[in-house]
């Protein structure tokens, strides 16, 4: 299948695992190292493509990102992986695709108000809404029609994978992995409507926003950003985020690739 001309999708991952088979699916695959990181070019599903491992944090995942786009040329871009909930509705297995994000340890005040990037007068920066759309209805797709098969019935009893819902919403990033209960509900005041907590996402979305290319994030509910945050989360990752990203990235490439009906 010849690739789409209409995109060039980089794909953004912290960890090793969160990424686990999307380069092995890849056509035509060919690395490139640059700035200690391994860009893997190709094809995914009729979609030309680029898949990079960020590591951890915010400037890790902004420059990332950067080289993607100032490099590599990519036209859109998508970050998956695995967050903590940030509210009661939000549970492990859940998958919530941002329509905002903040960067919840952003703090220049008493010169510019909490949060709020400075230079850039914002404070919540918005996904794109066409391909965070795309997004979510992958995700959907995946939830009720692959999911049962692709996950492990040990796995889902293990993580109480029962009754996965998609949420759509706020997503705040800092360099702090959050496993303090009062931490989370303490950000939860501060950013009404908080769905997950994470550790780059903002970043990505700040550097699209100035260089003024489209993206989306998704991420996979791995704890409850409490005490018990670090509980069996590598085995999370690589049992149900990775298969979860997987999928969904599949079926959004699958989306994409799609010829338009112009009827």
């Amino acid at each position: 299948m010849a690739a789409s001309s209409m995109y060039r999708l980089g794909i953004i991952s912290a960890l090793q695992e969160e990424q686990q088979g999307l380069v092995e699916a890849m056509q035509g695959a060919a690395t490139h190292i640059h700035g200690r990181r391994d860009y893997t070019t190709g094809t995914l599903w009729g979609i030309d493509a680029v898949c990079v491992l960020s590591r951890i944090g915010k400037v890790a995942a902004a420059m990332t990102a950067t080289l993607l786009v100032e490099k590599f040329g990519v036209s859109h871009l998508v970050f998956t992986g695995v967050a903590g909930s940030g509210g009661p509705g939000v549970r492990v297995g859940d998958i919530v695709v941002a329509d905002y994000l903040v960067q919840h340890d952003m703090d220049a005040s008493p010169l510019f108000p909490p949060c709020e990037v400075p230079l850039t007068g914002m404070v919540y920066f918005a996904a794109d809404t066409d391909l965070s759309t795309r997004l979510a209805q992958a995700v959907a797709y995946f939830v009720a029609l692959q999911l049962p098969s692709a996950i492990d019935d040990g796995e889902k009893k293990l993580f109480g994978l029962h009754d996965v819902k998609v949420h759509r919403g706020l997503v705040a990033s800092g360099d702090q992995f959050i496993h303090s209960a009062e931490r989370i509900a303490g950000l939860a005041h501060a950013h009404p409507g908080l769905l997950a907590v994470e550790m780059e996402g903002a970043a990505v979305a700040q550097v699209c926003f100035e260089l003024n290319v489209p993206f989306a994030v998704m991420r996979t509910i791995s704890d409850n950003a409490n005490e018990k945050a670090a509980t069996d989360f590598l085995h999370f990752v690589q049992a149900v985020a990775a298969q979860y990203a997987f999928y969904s990235i599949k079926r959004l490439c699958e989306q994409l690739a799609a010829p338009v009906n112009d009827d």
